[in-house]
């Protein structure tokens, strides 16, 4: 009967128990033999002389000579050590070392290591290598469950490619990721990085700026507070309106995409590319830079900005395109090309066409299809327009096929020219003189000088105009060659006649300010100009004409 009892309490016991994992467990989660905390001893391997005071400190000993230690899978060296086997730690001295493996070691010449958390504090002379990775300082704490080196006192990592410096830092030999803080410098054979805090990977030698950074090298400096940068590579992805730096030039986007290598650089939203050499702005919310070949273009809201001459000239396209010839050589040229709804302003001058060419070699702006420029109360308009300049001071206009010049005397009275081709000269950035060629038609209000009242109307023809202005208004004009005209009196205009038969004034067309040059207000259907083909049309400057003196 006893015996049937013991069985029977055998089996009860056993059935509130479960083997997990080889271990048994108890049913109902009351007790469990894994929920121990595992404690792994601190082993001696090997020691020349060890020595214990069972009187005095009867849980420490005292190894000395080629020291040898384990525990679980890391070895530990020293030349003199003590043991203290309640602790579970050892305290080290003279050529300490740790292995683990053969991918892990850590030298110091003074170690405490908790064998309960796991900690090993190393002191003076301090490395922790990791394959090709070297960590190099006076104090170290090493956390082996996180696998984890920190430093707090200054130290330097080196891998095969780079030299990192901080004051304080750690690094995880599983993860391969450094993370620096304070006075941080990464040096390259190529350029030095600085920054306050910084993560680099040992493996993609990619570096990730979390402050304000900068990069330099001989050519190009490079200003951020964040991204990532591949130091092999030399390719950066750089958030936060960032700074790349070149020659003069000056990249600044809200995201810059840069390939230092191949001179590439992209910019996103806000973006600004600031020529101080040649004192211009090239702005958008996307622009694409090439350094070595000196080529640009920008979109979204793209806006070109001359800052040359006291009055910057603002110019708008779809697109901008920067295009350099020769770059880097005494025969370098550049060509700014606009195109697509494009408009310009300056305080003194507004423009706008479909497309737009700024040639440095020759100083001269080609405005092509539709071309409209107003300066002042000028309305000069052709399907041609050549503008030089001279030290970024308009020198000339050139207007080809369909020329037209209006002048506004008031709402209601226009002076008007229209020929073939047409050259305006300026002085001072004003009008002067005008020479018009070809199939020349005019419609002039002369000037009473005593009271500046308009006299009369006169309508004239001829072959070969030339126009003097003063004060930016029409002063006198002489015909060259067989010239027919009629005078009218004010109140005895035909009906129709005081305009030219090509006569708009579209200076609802005209920008008003570098804010406005975004709206585009295009022509009317029927008064765009159709461009006809013809053979070139002669210079005035090739007319044979006896310039009167003035």
């Amino acid at each position: 009967m006893k015996a049937l009892q013991f069985f029977l309490l055998c089996l009860f016991g056993f059935s509130l128990m479960s083997m997990v994992n080889g271990e048994w467990q108890m049913l109902g989660g009351q007790w469990s033999t894994d929920q121990e905390p595992k404690k792994v001893r601190i082993d001696l391997l090997y020691a020349d002389e060890a020595v214990a005071d069972q009187n005095k400190r009867p849980d420490v000993q005292v190894l000395r000579g080629s020291v040898k230690l384990k525990h679980d899978s890391m070895y530990m060296y020293c030349d003199s050590a003590l043991i203290f086997e309640k602790l579970n730690s050892v305290e080290a001295f003279g050529n300490c070392r740790m292995e683990q493996g053969d991918t892990l070691f850590i030298y110091g010449d003074y170690m405490y290591y908790d064998g309960i958390t796991q900690l090993a504090k190393l002191r003076e002379n301090v490395r922790l290598i990791n394959r090709e990775t070297e960590l190099e300082t006076d104090s170290l704490d090493y956390d082996r469950i996180n696998d984890l080196g920190y430093y707090f006192d200054g130290g330097t990592l080196r891998d095969t490619v780079n030299v990192l410096t901080s004051v304080l830092g750690e690094y995880s030999p599983s993860t391969k990721l450094a993370v620096f803080e304070y006075n941080v410098e990464l040096v390259n054979p190529q350029f030095t990085l600085t920054s306050e805090d910084l993560t680099y990977n040992t493996v993609t030698k990619i570096a990730t700026i979390n402050s304000e950074a900068e990069i330099v090298n001989e050519q190009s400096h490079i200003y951020t507070n964040s991204g990532i940068y591949n130091t092999v590579t030399e390719r950066g992805e750089l958030f936060n309106r960032s700074v790349v730096v070149n020659e003069g030039r000056r990249l600044t986007g809200d995201t810059l995409l840069y390939d230092r290598q191949h001179g590439f650089g992209e910019a996103f939203g806000n973006v600004a590319l600031n020529d101080t050499v040649n004192k211009n702005i090239l702005t958008g919310d996307y622009c694409f830079y090439d350094e070595l070949k000196e080529n640009a273009f920008a979109t979204r809201r793209a806006v070109a900005v001359d800052y040359s001459q006291g009055d910057s000239l603002f110019l708008h396209g779809d697109t901008l395109r920067l295009v350099t010839f020769y770059p880097k050589t005494d025969s370098a040229y550049r060509e700014m090309r606009a195109y697509y709804k494009v408009r310009a302003y300056r305080s003194d001058i507004q423009a706008v066409c479909d497309s737009l060419v700024v040639n440095s070699k020759d100083s001269c702006m080609t405005m092509y299809r539709d071309p409209v420029l107003w300066h002042g109360e000028e309305q000069l308009l052709g399907e041609l327009v050549k503008v030089y300049s001279n030290d970024s001071t308009i020198e000339r206009a050139h207007i080809i096929n369909q020329a037209l010049a209006i002048e506004r005397f008031d709402s209601a009275h226009y002076n008007q020219v229209m020929g073939k081709e047409m050259i305006a000269h300026f002085e001072g950035g004003e009008i002067k003189e005008t020479e018009v060629n070809g199939n020349v038609l005019t419609i002039y209000h002369p000037i009473d000088e005593k009271d500046s009242t308009i006299i009369v109307m006169v309508y004239a023809e001829g072959s070969y105009l030339r126009m003097f202005m003063k004060d930016r208004k029409m002063d006198k004009g002489m015909f060259v060659g067989k010239t027919t005209g009629t005078a009218y009196p004010l109140d005895q205009v035909p009906a129709g006649k005081d305009r030219l038969a090509a006569f708009v004034w579209f200076d609802y067309m005209r920008p008003q300010g570098k804010d406005d040059i975004f709206d585009w207000r295009g022509k009317p259907a029927d008064q765009v100009l159709k461009k006809v083909e013809r053979e070139s049309t002669g210079s005035p400057r090739n007319v044979r004409v006896r310039h009167s003196r003035r």
